[in-house]
């Protein structure tokens, strides 16, 4: 029989699964929807149990139903960062709190660059503090919910949740690490003791590895738990978007991944990472790698907001709708904020806003003005990497949003750059069964299992209407910015 390699991402909205043969083929797909919780607003939740677990079980049950040979190895992506706080016997004490959508910690972010320092924290680990750092999580936690804080005894992420289960071994990721500021040092690739004990004290920190290492081996607990063959090697894994990357190829220098997702997320490969207030800097998928980062709070999720308020049509009929209204929607301009806005931002009190509405827009105008302002938001992420030293020398798009041909066009004519589109873009699961063979040897981590199908160029007659509209997009956020925030203060009083 063959070898077989699984990899399953648990995403912000739904999970999903491959089983592939070393050499890229896929031998089968599977998903499973879940719910993203709001509690309130700024709060994004996840049930550790009834989501991460349940669908990782679920996925193994479907996939291994359609394996015709030999589990050689398994590896788990999932969103993040995120701060997952157990007991000892690694229980889930409360809803996990996911990544930089979850902006509940704004007074820590703050507390805590006044304390330590921004050029001290930029310093050890190339990022600011933001909504998306695990650190300033970690101390709302031991503020806001002391009965949980005296009950935990780590924290754990989505793919290291699952490691656990699957292996006993308490690790995590290098890349994921490098987002859990300022708790780690991005140039001595370790734990920063001294915060980690002023911030979190008592906490135990994971064992480090990088992504396409071997955490641990299937115990048999994890076997009767998912059908998986005992001994099974399992990879540590890292955050979706990182395994997203991997799974296109994008790990040179100047190469970038364009995550079209519920949320929208960009990784750039640099051979030196500079330090921007405005990005991350992170660790890399392997040993010696780092990117610069940027992600939008919003892209997707936008869509599925507009579908479900316009009585759930068919994706198909609202992209049918759009395609037909002329670029730039006729005077409809969209801030994109409707969580709030990570890079080049971030303003977690930043609002959503829909200008120069008339009675003659409709459905389609909306939809397509909400995908305009997602170009527009990568635009200025793009350009806030090179005004950060960085160059992009080739983008490629991945995820489920480049399955039309309306959205990443719409990128390419606002962005003027053109898109590569791979010849699988299922995103980070495929990644995660490519990661899965480089732990096992069964892959060369140089091997380009994902060749490119097609590429996306830009319209020249595009760039005037484009262009003018871009200029209309910065200054409204500028101009609308304190009432924004007046609104998120009353938002977060109801």
């Amino acid at each position: 029989m063959s070898e077989l390699l699984v990899g399953i991402d648990i995403g912000t909205s739904s999970s999903k699964g491959v089983l592939a043969r070393p050499d890229g083929e896929i031998v089968a797909t599977a998903e499973r929807a879940h719910e993203l919780s709001l509690p309130r607003p700024g709060w994004a939740e996840h049930d550790a149990e009834g989501v991460w677990w349940a669908d990782f079980t679920a996925l193994c049950g479907e996939l291994a139903e359609g394996a015709r040979g030999d589990i050689a190895g398994l590896c788990v992506s999932g969103i993040g960062p995120c701060l997952l706080p157990v007991d000892p016997n690694g229980g889930p004490l409360r809803p996990a709190i996911l990544y930089g959508i979850d902006t509940r910690a704004s007074a820590e972010i703050a507390e805590l660059t006044e304390r330590l320092g921004l050029d001290e924290i930029l310093k050890r680990c190339g990022s600011p503090l933001t909504s998306q750092a695990v650190g300033p999580k970690l101390l709302w936690l031991l503020r806001n919910e002391p009965e949980v804080w005296e009950r935990t005894d780590r924290f754990l992420m989505a793919n290291s949740f699952v490691v656990e289960r699957l292996t006993g071994e308490f690790v995590l990721d290098h890349h994921s690490a490098s987002q859990c500021d300022p708790l780690y040092d991005l140039a001595a690739g370790a734990w920063i003791d001294e915060w980690a004990e002023d911030i979190a004290p008592g906490l135990r920190l994971p064992r480090l590895v990088w992504p396409g290492e071997i955490a641990g081996r299937v115990t048999d607990d994890g076997a009767a738990a998912t059908g998986l063959r005992a001994g099974t090697p399992v990879a540590a894994g890292t955050i979706d978007a990182w395994a997203e990357a991997a799974s296109v190829g994008v790990r040179n220098p100047g190469d970038l991944m364009l995550m079209y997702g519920t949320t929208m997320f960009l990784i750039a490969v640099l051979a030196d990472v500079p330090v921007s207030e405005r990005l991350w800097s992170t660790a890399g998928v392997f040993s010696g790698t780092r990117n610069l980062a940027a992600g939008m709070a919003t892209s997707g999720a936008l869509t599925a907001w507009l579908r479900e308020l316009a009585g759930g049509p068919s994706y198909e009929s609202l992209i049918e709708g759009a395609s037909v209204v002329p670029r730039g929607s006729e005077g409809l301009l969209v801030l994109p904020y409707f969580a709030g806005e990570r890079t080049p931002l971030f303003d977690p009190d930043a609002r959503g806003l829909i200008c120069g509405l008339t009675l003659n827009h409709g459905r389609g105008h909306i939809y397509r003005a909400l995908l305009e302002a997602t170009a527009f938001g990568v635009r200025h992420n793009l350009e806030a990497m090179e005004e950060a030293g960085a160059r992009i020398d080739r983008i490629v798009a991945v995820g489920g949003g480049t399955k039309g041909d309306l959205w990443t066009q719409i990128v390419t004519d606002v962005t003027g750059r053109p898109q590569e589109i791979p010849q699988q873009t299922i995103g980070a699961a495929y990644g995660d069964a490519w990661l899965a063979g480089v732990a096992t040897g069964l892959v060369e981590p140089d091997s380009d299992w994902n060749p490119i199908a097609s590429v996306v160029r830009p319209d020249p007659d595009a760039a005037p209407v484009y262009e003018r509209l871009y200029e209309m997009y910065l200054r409204l956020y500028t101009s609308t910015r304190d009432i924004s925030h007046a609104l998120a203060e009353i938002q977060s009083d109801g």
